[in-house]
Parts: C-alpha cells; structure tokens; sequence
C-alpha cells in the first residue's frame, strides 16, 4: 500500500540530494519515477532538481494553481509512475497536499516530499503544516548550526551577513540568503525580546 512521506529539514541537511537517490534507485530498478519542484524555485536551472553536490534531474514544475492529482493521473494513464518526488515542497497549498493525499489513496503511488518545516520567522509553511498533518511517515533529516547542535531553524541574512527579521515568507536563496542554526542561536537573532 502506497503513503504520503514527508521528509523535511532546515536548510542544507540534504534534501534535494536524497531525493535523487531515491530518484536513482527507482530508475536502478526499472521503475519510473516522477519529479516535480516548485516553479518559484529558479536559483538553479529551470525543470530540475539540483543538489549543492552536483547532483541533478530533471523536473516537471508545479505552480500554486496546478492540480497535481490530475497532472498524476493523466501522467500514469500515458505511463505507469512507480513514486512521485516532491522538491521544495514546503511552497505546496493546502489543496496540492490533498491532492497528493488522494494520488496515494485512488493511485496506489508513492509520494516522497521533501522541504523545509518552517521560514525565516519559525512559522511553517503552508505545504509544509499540511504535510505534517497529513502524511503517513514523517521523517526528519539532520544537518548543524555553526555551534555543532541540530539545526532545526533558518535565519534570513542581507548581503554583509546581518540578521533580517521581518519580509515576505517567500524569498528565493541558498547559503548567500539563509544559514541553519539551533534553535538557541535563532532564538538570540529572531526571539531576542
């Protein structure tokens, strides 16, 4: 029987580059699988999925609008998929979530989703709330805050390195944008009142 994963993470644990390992071992074994990102996400190139290592596949792209169970269902009707990846998926809505919920019930398909829980501010995202809520396994992968403790958080920075506490939820950046930290070191830049 098929489940909803939810593998997620602050920034820089590895996502990206576990899903296209899963991507690989699908493939190793005959299988297809099926990769989507966020079409916001445009730091690397456009209809992939890019890890920090040099890793890469391709990707279709899903918009805030698009309904992903009809994009699956017509995608199988053509070609059997065996798993559906999920990167950036913390910029899924509350529908596309319930839409994958429902690709896993009515498809019998996998579906592998990796993001980031929580913004800038320690509020989740949108995507990220649903799929806490919703998925069958909830997995947590690990990476550090320049103190050595689990980094379970992410600080926004300017251009000279400053800490910004306030902005939109969504800006798009890597390590020039955000650094992980534990929750301690996030709460002295964000908490400090």
């Amino acid at each position: 029987m098929a489940k909803l994963y939810f593998y997620y993470s602050s920034m820089n644990a590895g996502k990206s580059t576990s899903l296209l390992q899963s991507a690989y071992n699908y493939k190793e074994r005959g299988m297809t699988p099926f990769i989507l990102s966020a079409a916001i996400d445009n730091r690397y190139s456009v209809g992939k999925v890019t890890s920090r290592i040099g890793l890469e596949a391709e990707a279709h792209l899903f918009h805030q609008d698009d309904d992903l169970f009809e994009i699956l269902l017509k995608h199988n009707n053509k070609q059997t998929i065996d798993c559906v990846l999920i990167d950036e998926s913390q910029f899924l809505s509350r529908e596309q979530v319930k839409q994958l919920a429902q690709s896993v019930d009515q498809l019998d398909i996998p579906v592998l989703c990796y993001g980031i829980r929580t913004d800038f501010r320690g509020e989740l995202f949108p995507g990220s709330q649903h799929l806490l809520a919703w998925a069958d396994n909830l997995i947590e992968l690990k990476t550090i805050c320049h103190c050595g403790s689990k980094a379970t958080m992410v600080v926004r920075i300017d251009e000279e390195g400053n800490v910004i506490e306030d902005g939109e939820q969504v800006v798009i950046g890597g390590n020039d944008r955000y650094q992980s930290m534990c929750r301690k070191h996030f709460s002295e830049h964000i908490w400090k009142k």
